[in-house]
């Protein structure tokens, strides 16, 4: 058992939002503070998915939660909604950074955004450790785009990431895959460094029947979902027009997508079939009951992004007792990791006809079999072996 430890963690994103960063964060904070660690948090009032300030005075029990950025106004392009988000943070974080580091023993700072903790790190106590999560490697995203504003955006990202990454003592990056690419791309010191899936955030084992959710997916249909964020790493469009392709094909299904955002509410409006139906993301009460009612979750990754980030809802989908169909790069953490275990089903293409063709294997298994997914996830994605690589010396 660890001695007690005061924990700073850094990070726009935290409770109560539903998904993604934020729901991660929340439930690491609240198991360091259940191991009897001091625990407090400098974010921003709720916004993602919608990109649109909720304000919220909740707390959590013996969690000090210090919110900032209830003025924001954030737009519909991505690279001026993500500078707002990345200066603002910064100001904030700048601002309570030196009241908030005494007797702190360990911060986390949670990437991305980079910019805040690259403009605090000269005023952090040489003493503290810092410990930082990478969720994303931006640099990865920039890749794939063209253009010259693009080209440098990318090497501002470079450096920001670089000059962040080494500044920590330690780096959890949520997949091997990442850390092989940070390492490469930021010559970082590899004994620093360590890959740690992200962990499991549901209870699958709920006893209680669940029918909250009866009338978006009734018992009688069979339903195919893609729930979370959607953003360009999830390929919005071409996911769209997979279920548009799927559904005429296999009329009998239904095609879900529960999520928010401004991509969310364009294609809402576009959409004129009715086999697709879009829905706001349901409560974190409900997000058990949504896997059981989904025949297949859909994990859509962008060409060439897997490199980037691991899908964050990986880990409860495998907890779930539910088919996943995972549309990823070849030699991807996630195609290894399937490939190895055996699990189902992964595609390394966005061809239509490939991907219904896996739909169709799922619609002739009569018995469908989950044990092995639910081991996997128990093994290899636990909260407890974050927590260890957080504090560990």
């Amino acid at each position: 058992m660890n001695s007690p430890k005061n924990i700073l963690l850094i990070t726009p994103f935290f409770f109560p939002e539903l998904i993604s960063t934020g729901k991660f964060n929340t439930d690491m904070i609240i198991a360091l503070r259940d191991q009897g660690h001091y625990v407090k948090v400098l974010c921003f009032h709720p916004f993602y998915p919608k990109w649109k300030v909720e304000y919220s005075n909740e707390k959590l029990d013996n969690i000090e939660i210090i919110r900032g950025g209830k003025n924001n106004v954030y737009t519909q392009k991505n690279i001026l909604r993500r500078f707002i988000l990345e200066i603002s943070f910064s100001f904030f974080v700048l601002r309570k950074i030196f009241k908030h580091q005494k007797n702190t023993d360990i911060i986390i700072p949670v990437f991305p955004p980079s910019f805040a903790f690259y403009a605090v790190s000269p005023f952090l106590n040489k003493r503290i450790v810092k410990v930082g999560i990478i969720h994303d490697l931006q640099e990865v995203y920039m890749k794939g785009k063209k253009g010259i504003v693009y080209k440098w955006i990318g090497k501002i990202i470079h450096h920001l990431e670089r000059k962040v990454f080494k500044s920590c003592d330690r780096l959890i990056f949520l997949s091997e895959e990442m850390k092989n690419i940070g390492q490469e791309y930021y010559q970082l010191n590899a004994s620093k460094l360590k890959a740690q899936f992200p962990f499991v955030t549901i209870n699958p084992n709920k006893k209680e029947k669940l029918n909250k959710l009866e009338i978006l997916l009734p018992d009688h249909l069979k339903h195919i979902v893609y729930s979370g964020a959607l953003g360009e790493k999830q390929n919005p469009n071409a996911l769209i027009n997979l279920f548009n392709y799927c559904s005429d094909k296999l009329p009998q299904l239904k095609f879900h997508v529960f999520s928010q955002g401004f991509i969310f509410e364009e294609l809402k409006k576009k959409n004129i079939n009715k086999k697709i139906e879009f829905h706001d993301l349901v409560s974190n009460e409900n997000i058990e009951e949504l896997y059981q009612r989904s025949f297949i979750q859909f994990i859509p990754q962008s060409k060439g992004t897997s490199k980037g980030s691991l899908p964050s809802k990986l880990p409860n989908l495998l907890a779930s007792k539910c088919n996943i169909i995972c549309i990823t790069d070849v030699g991807s953490d996630i195609d290894v990791l399937f490939q190895k275990h055996q699990l189902k089903k992964i595609v390394t293409s966005w061809d239509k006809q490939l991907i219904l063709n896996s739909i169709e294997e799922y619609l002739e298994e009569e018995d469908p079999d989950f044990t092995k997914q639910n081991e996997i996830s128990r093994k290899l994605f636990n909260i407890n072996s974050m927590i260890n690589s957080i504090l560990e010396n």
